[in-house]
C-alpha cells in the first residue's frame, strides 16, 4: 500500500486543464460506475463526517473518501481517501485527499458555469472564499482566459482582501467587494457559493436576476431558488433525491447528461438555473486513480495480513 501526502500531490503540478479533463471524462463514465449517496454523519456544532464510495470499471478501481467539517479546526475540512483494486480487492494506497477535494470541486463547478451561463455573463459572485473558491476561479481561468469579467466578493474578516490578492497577477479580472449578501447576489450573471453553513436562505427571491446561474457548491441557502427557478440540475440524481423541495422542481436532470447532448442546457437567456454542485465519490476516486498512475510515490508500508484462511 502505498502512503501519499499532501505534499506530494501538490508537487506534481497537476494543471486547471487537467483538473477540468478528468471531472468531464469522469461523468462521461459514470452510467458505468456504481455510486451510492453519501452517508453523512452530522453531529452538534456544525460538525459533519460523510462516508463517500465509488467504484469504476473503467478504471478498475474503488474506493472510498472520509470528508469531515470540524468549524475550530484550521482548515475545517479535512479528508483521507482509501484507493483499491477493483479486481483483486487490494489496497493499492492510503492518500491525503484535500487538495483532491477542492480541486475536483473547483473544476465541476467551473464545468458547468461554462455549461450552463448566459452568453453575455460578465459579472460572476463568490461566497465563501476558502481552498475551493481559490480552486473554482483557477479553472474559471483557465476556461476563458480572453475574457475580462469581474469578480464580486461578499466580505467576511480579511478573507476577500486575500482572494483578490492571490489573483492579483491576472490582468483579465476585476473585483468588487461587498459587505451584503444581498449585494452580493442583484444583478449577479452566476453566483457561486462555497460557503459549507448557512443558518436560512441567502437572499430573497427578487434578488435573483432573469438568466442567472446559481452554483451552491455546498447546498446551503438557496432552498427558495428550487421553487421558482426554471431549471435545476446535479452531479448525480440520488444525491439530491432528499432534498426537501426536489418533487417541486421545474425541470431536472443531471449535469452529465447535458454534456452528453441528452438533455438541454440552456436555451434561453432568460432562464434561471440552479446546479447543484454536490460533490461526489466519482471524482475523488478518479482523481485518484490518475494522481496513482501519474506519480512515483516511494513510501509502503505493510498491514502484514494472515495469509492462512484460519488464523484463530
Amino acid at each position: 500500500m502505498k502512503i501519499i501526502d499532501f505534499r506530494q500531490i501538490e508537487s506534481l503540478a497537476v494543471s486547471p486543464a487537467e483538473c477540468m479533463e478528468w471531472v468531464y471524462d469522469a461523468l462521461l463514465v459514470k452510467d458505468k460506475a456504481y455510486l451510492p449517496p453519501k452517508y453523512s454523519l452530522k453531529l452538534d456544532n456544525d460538525i459533519f463526517i460523510n462516508t463517500m464510495p465509488c467504484s469504476i470499471p473503467e478504471l478498475g478501481i474503488f474506493g472510498v473518501k472520509i470528508v469531515s467539517r470540524y468549524p475550530l479546526n484550521i482548515p475545517s475540512l479535512d479528508s483521507t481517501l482509501l484507493l483499491y483494486d477493483l479486481n483483486t480487492g487490494e489496497l493499492l494506497a492510503l492518500m491525503d485527499a484535500n487538495w483532491i477535494t477542492a480541486m475536483r470541486t473547483g473544476a465541476v463547478a467551473s464545468l458547468a458555469v461554462k455549461t450552463l451561463e448566459r452568453s453575455e455573463a460578465s459579472i460572476y459572485s463568490i461566497m465563501g472564499l476558502g481552498n475551493t473558491a481559490r480552486a473554482t476561479l483557477l479553472c474559471m481561468l483557465h476556461s476563458r482566459p480572453e475574457k475580462f469579467f469581474t469578480v464580486r466578493l461578499l466580505m467576511y474578516k480579511d478573507q476577500a482582501e486575500r482572494f483578490a490578492q492571490r489573483f492579483s497577477d491576472y490582468k483579465n479580472i476585476r473585483f468588487e467587494i461587498v459587505g451584503d449578501p444581498e449585494k452580493l447576489i442583484r444583478n449577479a450573471d452566476v453566483i457561486i457559493s462555497c460557503i459549507t453553513s448557512a443558518k436560512g436562505v441567502i437572499a430573497p427571491d427578487d434578488s435573483f436576476r432573469e438568466g442567472v446561474l446559481v452554483v451552491p457548491v455546498h447546498t446551503r441557502g438557496f432552498q427558495n431558488c428550487d421553487l421558482f427557478f426554471d431549471k435545476v440540475f446535479a452531479d448525480d440524481t440520488e444525491h439530491v433525491r432528499g432534498f426537501k423541495y426536489f418533487d417541486r422542481f421545474r425541470r431536472f436532470a443531471e449535469l452529465g447528461d447535458v454534456l452528453k447532448k441528452k438533455v438541454a442546457g440552456r436555451e434561453t437567456q432568460e432562464e434561471r438555473i440552479l446546479s447543484y454542485n454536490i460533490g461526489i465519490a466519482l471524482h475523488d476516486i478518479y482523481f485518484a486513480g490518475k494522481i496513482l498512475k501519474k506519480g512515483t510515490f516511494d513510501r509502503e508500508v505493510s498491514l502484514n495480513k494472515s495469509s492462512e484462511k484460519f488464523w484463530l
